[in-house]
């Protein structure tokens, strides 16, 4: 089959986004072409999630709609990549045998192949009459994945597909991921990210910088580093292996914890303090840095210092806190107290919140409500959290068992669905109070915003939605998580006539709240740059404002 079509979707984190990004480089140098409609696809790509049960449902509704497509589609090929695959293996092409290959987040490096495979075998069964059979490619790390030996003694062939990741002005909008970590060793009883990301594993610091150089080069102006808890990237050069000539990423190594400084700090280790000072000083193309997941009790002053002294790195913390309650916190196996987030917290705010230097210290966190066992005395603790804490946004999300985790196996689903209900709202309430209070706050100021596109509300006036394909010039627009690989297509197809009045962008300051104003013309010149924007107004999560005068020579 020559240039098969590929119908990419992304389900979940940002992670996920991140690979996607990586497959479809990988699949475009091989000489697959993309669609954004899966109707018109020879392959249909689904890379998902298994964090929250919402996401995953929406996988299984998807590959249940596919089994009908491939009466009349016999040669169609249909992948699961990513986390559920991991989690089910071939479990999953069993239950749902339209689904011919599997692939691990782990195993991204195969996929290639995997494809190829399975395209050569569809089209034999296709011609046997076979038309339901799976043709049943799959590349799973399973058990290997927590090997005890160092993965410096082996090839870490999936660091390969991080090194070749294709950057061009095409395939970004200004803003791209930097993976530096991979995997977790945190064991969070409700979190199978362990299990299907396998153990927490650090890419060597050269590869990070040269990646961040490549995108800078390319036109990046913010990245964001990756890692299921990123401050506890640590490399030791001593330890380093090269197969091939490549320098390998290590397993983690045990860390200092809580918020000292590590004794070998320097040359013999890069720390994630290290990294940022590094990619600041080395890469000063990037006018923003910022970075995702922390762990708050690993969260070392060194850091907080090179944040407060580097400018270019972004004033916006994201750290799960997931309850209010020791107990709950110590079934959830999160290894810290509320007494230790909270003072996380205020040690954060004393470094680095400077809002007379117009640049305030922002802070997200994650919780989960009806976690087993939750009672009204520990929902209570972490609604008291929420106003004592005065997160910029918190993602709260009702508990949901999911298999391969602790508590699936171990903690029974105690908390009725009518008080996950009432306790999600109600905390929803609350934080949606604090944010808006947060917003109000910041109305009159000015603040630098990095343009990410056009914004929904535009996009529906025009009848169009983020979802859909547009072709400008033979360019196709291709999404992930609401994020267009292709921004000059996605500009392109922006610009509304003049009679439908004023073309709204959305953007995001260095603390992560987001922006809208409207574009005084076309507005391809203003995605994917740096702009000063008044808020003039503020509603709940979001701000709206003005352009300030500007030259448009950020970016």
């Amino acid at each position: 089959m020559t240039n098969p079509a590929v119908y990419l979707e992304t389900f979940g984190c940002q992670m996920n986004e991140l690979d996607s990004q990586l497959v479809h480089g990988a699949l475009r140098r091989l000489g697959y072409a993309f669609t954004q409609d899966p109707d018109a696809a020879d392959v249909v790509l689904y890379n998902t999630c298994s964090v929250r049960e919402q996401a995953e449902q929406k996988v299984w509704s998807r590959l249940g709609e596919l089994k009908h497509a491939k009466h009349d589609r016999p040669h169609l090929v249909v992948g699961v990549l990513g986390c559920l695959a991991e989690r089910d293996g071939l479990d999953l092409i069993r239950r749902m045998p339209v689904v011919d290959l599997l692939c691990g987040p782990g195993e991204l490096d195969k996929l290639p192949t995997l494809l190829d495979n399975a395209l050569r075998t569809r089209i034999a069964l296709a011609q046997a009459g076979e038309h339901q059979r799976s043709a049943r490619q799959a590349a799973l790390q399973g058990s290997t994945s927590r090997r005890s030996a160092t993965l410096a003694a082996a090839q870490d062939d999936l660091e390969l597909l991080d090194l070749s990741r294709a950057i061009s002005p095409t395939d970004h909008n200004g803003s791209a991921y930097v993976r530096i970590t991979r995997g977790c060793n945190k064991f969070c009883t409700y979190c199978v990210v362990p299990f299907t990301r396998g153990a927490e594993i650090h890419r060597p610091p050269e590869h990070i910088i040269d990646e961040c150089k490549r995108l800078a080069d390319a036109g990046v102006l913010e990245v964001t580093l990756l890692g299921q808890t990123v401050n506890h990237y640590r490399f030791e050069h001593d330890a380093a292996v090269a197969v091939g000539g490549v320098v390998q990423p290590q397993k983690g190594r045990s860390y200092a914890g809580g918020h000292r400084r590590d004794p070998f700090q320097g040359h013999r280790v890069t720390t994630f303090a290290d990294l940022l000072f590094r990619i600041h000083e080395e890469v000063p193309a990037l006018q923003r840095i910022r970075f995702v997941t922390s762990y708050p009790r690993d969260f070392g002053d060194d850091i907080l210092d090179v944040m407060r002294q580097c400018p270019r790195l972004c004033r916006y913390l994201h750290v799960p806190v997931q309850s209010g309650s020791d107990r709950i916190l110590k079934a959830m196996n999160r290894g810290y107290t509320v007494g230790e987030y909270l003072e996380f917290l205020g040690r954060a705010r004393a470094a680095l919140h400077q809002p007379d230097l117009g640049r305030p210290l922002m802070i997200s966190a994650d919780v989960i409500v009806g976690f087993p066992g939750e009672t009204e005395d520990d929902f209570n603790a972490t609604a008291a959290l929420l106003e004592n804490a005065r997160f910029k946004s918190c993602f709260i999300f009702k508990y949901s068992p999911r298999p391969g985790t602790v508590a699936f196996d171990r903690l029974p689903d105690d908390v009725s669905e009518a008080d996950k209900r009432r306790r999600n709202n109600h905390l929803l309430a609350i934080q949606t109070r604090i944010s808006d209070d947060i917003s109000r706050e910041l109305i009159g100021e000015t603040f630098e915003v990095f343009v990410e596109g056009v914004s929904r509300k535009t996009l529906k006036r025009q009848g169009l939605s983020h979802g859909q394909i547009r072709k400008t010039g033979g360019a196709v627009a291709i999404t992930v998580g609401g994020r267009s690989l292709d921004p000059h297509a996605e500009a392109a197809c922006a610009t509304a006539p003049a009679d439908e009045g004023p073309v709204q962008l959305s953007g995001r300051t260095e603390g992560d709240n987001i922006v809208f104003f409207n574009a005084p013309d076309d507005p391809a010149p203003w995605i994917g740059r740096i702009v000063p924007v008044r808020i003039t107004q503020a509603d709940r999560l979001s701000l709206h404002g003005e352009l300030a005068p500007t030259d448009l020579t950020r970016g």
